[in-house]
């Protein structure tokens, strides 16, 4: 779909707010906000107002995960950016694919119906979130070990995962797909069977913070990958195993 052009004007306007307000609190680097702009506008136009509300609760929550006992983070080295701030390579890496899924959508419906796209969509939306739970909160834990492993490493190092973190990256999956259900339904535009997006989305986020695990580990630590490399790669990964469990139960 494509809003209307009043509407879309209204999306704009709000995509351009909700970045400068990002900025101004400090939560993403001016760049990073020019870049949540440009990629929010083409998401609001393009998908609808679900669409753009999903993306703010995420960069919402991924600010209060952030914040979250920001000075013992930065006593310990294990904070985002300077200040908990995040840049372009972390936007980047997490609405390239949200953004590319809405433009398929736009451009060939018969590839990407409204109902897949809102699975996948909320299913790349999940693991971000996950992801940064498990990141942000997980990094508290004190301890944790190799996903590939089971060797105790420090909390916060690629790949070291922890029964905290696990927990958080569950709740920020499950409440991603249970705010996309509400958002769609909100706004009239829930095309697929909600339990159907909510267990997608919901396993699909998860299972994908474990490949974020994995490839931190395996790649990133030896510098075959950079953050943004993999969380991208993941949140791919995110987008591929929804996919294959849509296929699996024969809804594709």
């Amino acid at each position: 779909m494509v809003l209307p052009f009043l509407a879309a004007g209204v999306g704009v306007a709000a995509t351009a707010a909700l970045s400068y307000a990002s900025v101004r609190v400090e939560a993403l680097t001016p760049p990073a906000g020019g870049v949540a702009f440009a990629f929010g506008a083409v998401i609001v136009i393009l998908g609808g107002f679900p669409f753009l509300a999903l993306l703010v609760l995420f960069v919402a929550a991924s600010v209060v995960a952030t914040r979250y006992r920001i000075q013992e983070k930065e006593q310990r080295h294990v904070q985002e950016g300077r200040k908990g701030e995040r840049g372009v390579s972390n936007v980047v890496a997490h609405i390239l694919v949200p953004t590319a899924l809405v433009l398929t959508a736009w451009v060939s419906p018969s590839v990407l119906s409204s109902a897949n796209l809102s699975i996948l969509y909320s299913s790349a939306l999940a693991f971000g979130a996950a992801d940064t739970f498990a990141s942000e909160f997980g990094v508290l834990a004190g301890g944790a070990r190799s996903i590939l492993t089971g060797r105790r490493v420090d909390a916060g190092t690629n790949g070291g995962v922890s029964a905290l973190g696990e927990a958080w990256a569950l709740v920020g999956a499950i409440t991603t797909a249970l705010f996309a259900v509400s958002f769609l339904v909100a706004f009239g535009m829930l095309s697929a069977p909600a339990d159907r997006l909510i267990a997608v989305a919901t396993a699909s986020g998860f299972l994908a913070c474990q490949v974020d695990s994995v490839l931190g580990e395996a790649l990133e630590n030896r510098g075959y990958l950079t953050k943004g490399g993999t969380n991208l790669l993941s949140m791919v990964s995110s987008v591929w195993i929804a996919g294959g469990l849509l296929f699996a139960f024969g809804v594709a």
